[in-house]
């Protein structure tokens, strides 16, 4: 049985789907949608035609979307990792999975369309970014005294974490008043698996429109 992953190595939430397989060790192999690569994002449109990325495709079966693909994983491909604990403790988990994507993704999204496509006086973007102070707020005074978003384990929540908060804090700095979430941050950073995503996308890093730091 082969696993194939269509997304690029730049995409945040190809970098969450990427960062269980590489923590688990499990083999798989990588189709780069990139535009350099021709012929990539018309495979993957053959399979889903929403475009979407990233997309799993396990011995000829397409999974879309980040979260279901590490709960696909952990059904069908289980390893060292369990990414969605049982009982209270993965509702929890579904629940930060949840709050990263729509709370620190779908904020510092509108500042980024913005600026490849400005749209007057950027509203949408001014938005964003007030709800991403609050979102980094919620959390600040809302993460465990525990390693990872909900506790020991290195859970879906960091999964969705990693992505969101390396590029967020792009966007919209941390800022030193908010210690516990920067510290989370830095300890995301540097899980080998969430490294490992941050150095294959580096080459891609011109592509940030509102300019990469180099401080990360």
């Amino acid at each position: 049985m082969s696993l194939l992953l269509f997304g690029h190595p730049f995409s945040s939430y190809t970098w969450k789907a990427l960062i269980p397989l590489y923590a688990d060790g499990t083999p798989f192999a990588f189709r780069n949608v990139d535009a350099s690569q021709p012929g990539a994002m018309d495979e993957l449109k053959a399979l889903w035609p929403i475009g979407k990325f990233p997309l799993l495709v396990d011995d000829g079966r397409p999974i879309a979307e980040a979260t279901c693909i590490v709960e696909h994983l952990q059904a069908h491909h289980p390893g060292p990792n369990r990414w969605i604990p049982d009982g209270e403790q993965g509702r929890r988990v579904r629940f930060l999975d949840r709050f990263f994507d729509l709370h620190i993704q779908g904020n510092f999204h509108p500042a980024v369309s913005h600026a490849i496509w400005p749209d007057g006086e950027g509203l949408g973007a001014q938005r964003g970014r007030a709800a991403l102070l609050v979102a980094y707020d919620w959390l600040e005074a809302n993460l465990p005294d525990a390693p990872w978003a909900a506790g020991d384990e290195f859970t879906l929540a960091d999964c969705a974490a990693a992505p969101a908060l390396f590029y967020a804090d792009w966007v919209e700095r941390i800022g030193d008043e908010r210690p516990r979430l920067q510290s989370y941050r830095a300890r995301l950073l540097a899980h080998p698996a969430v490294s490992r995503a941050v150095e294959e996308a580096r080459p891609y890093r011109h592509y940030f429109p509102l300019g990469a730091p180099d401080r990360d």
